[in-house]
């Protein structure tokens, strides 16, 4: 009588069954930095994929700037949201393509996990304080911060492949599996859509602000895009490359460079950012001179890395509301209580 397989064993079955050729099967991982035993019910895939959704950098998302500072209206987008909606597009990507949906989504729900508070502005003043030590990108970030800073250093011993895609999702090198391919472009899907759905609602853009010869290859309103974008890199990604056809690629990059110059660059989204980066600085260099204020679980970096290094860790994990009121603790006078 043949032995029963348990559920992780089966799920892989079903994966070197159903799975496309150029998928990168769970059962061919090229495993962790520290050996553990295999889960009976997960995947490693899908085990990565849980760790991350419980660990502490990814609640401190929902209070992270994704374009708009500190937004009052609930339905702007935060640094939460912005990643749940590249794992829904990477996971479409994924399923059509019978690509693994697990990896493609993990990586998604890691890939900032560095992001500093207040967006890309915290990430350029953290740049130009560690200068002389190598700088600071959210993507590298985010792989440190799941091999070096959570679990109190021990790190979530992560697969190669969801450290790799979540390196790999923005600059640099491209990531070695197609799964981690897919959310290099399912990020810019998706920040771009939502970027003009959240500058609409701001009174920033309107779509007739998009100039016409985009539209007419990209299409018109929020949904057609998102669903034009996924279908062509559906239809020009038949072994794994990942990529959108030409003339296609064109118009989307072009969206970008008018977002960019739009709402990324001197548009009132951005007009609080230089009060933003300033906060961030001054918080940096009062930390560098009082480092008794740098928590116990960053003094490990300390004695490993410098003061520099513990700092930049420290703030770059911290929400954008924490870092107002940590600011506000030392440097904003308070009434006098009697009571």
């Amino acid at each position: 009588m043949t032995e029963q397989l348990c559920v992780r064993e089966q799920t892989e079955k079903i994966e070197q069954l159903t799975l496309s050729p150029f998928a990168t099967l769970a059962v061919n991982s090229l495993g962790r930095d520290r050996k553990e035993p295999p889960c009976d019910l997960r995947t490693v895939f899908q085990r990565d994929r849980d760790r991350i959704i419980h660990c502490k950098a990814f609640r401190r998302l929902k209070h992270k700037t994704q374009v708009y500072l500190a937004p009052e209206n609930d339905h702007y987008r935060t640094r939460l949201i912005h990643t749940l909606e590249v794992a829904q597009v990477g996971r479409t990507i994924a399923r059509a393509l019978r690509l693994n949906e697990d990896l493609t989504e993990a990586i998604a729900l890691g890939h900032d996990l560095g992001h500093t508070p207040f967006g890309h502005a915290g990430e350029r003043v953290l740049d130009l304080m560690l200068v002389k030590s190598g700088g600071f990108r959210h993507y590298e970030q985010s792989v440190r911060v799941v091999e070096k800073l959570e679990k109190n250093g021990m790190g979530l011993n992560l697969t190669k492949e969801v450290r790799n895609g979540i390196e790999c999702h923005t600059k640099g090198q491209e990531a070695f599996t197609p799964e981690g391919r897919i959310i290099r472009i399912a990020d810019k899907i998706a920040y771009m859509n939502h970027d003009i759905d959240d500058s609409i609602r701001a009174g920033i853009l309107s779509e007739d602000d998009i100039p016409q010869n985009l539209r007419d290859v990209l299409g018109t309103g929020s949904s057609v895009r998102i669903n034009n974008m996924i279908r062509n890199v559906v239809e020009n990604s038949p072994n794994g490359t990942i990529e959108m056809s030409p003339a296609f690629s064109e118009a989307f990059y072009g969206l970008h460079d008018f977002l960019y110059s739009t709402v990324y660059k001197g548009s009132r989204a951005k007009a609080e950012e230089g009060k933003a980066e300033d906060m961030i600085e001054v918080l940096f260099h009062y930390l560098c001179n009082h480092p008794d204020l740098i928590p116990i679980e960053f003094r490990h970096v300390m004695r490993k890395d410098g003061i520099l290094r513990a700092a930049a860790d420290y703030i770059a994990g911290m929400s954008d509301t924490f870092a107002v009121d940590f600011y506000k603790e030392l440097f904003i006078p308070k009434g006098w209580d009697t009571k």
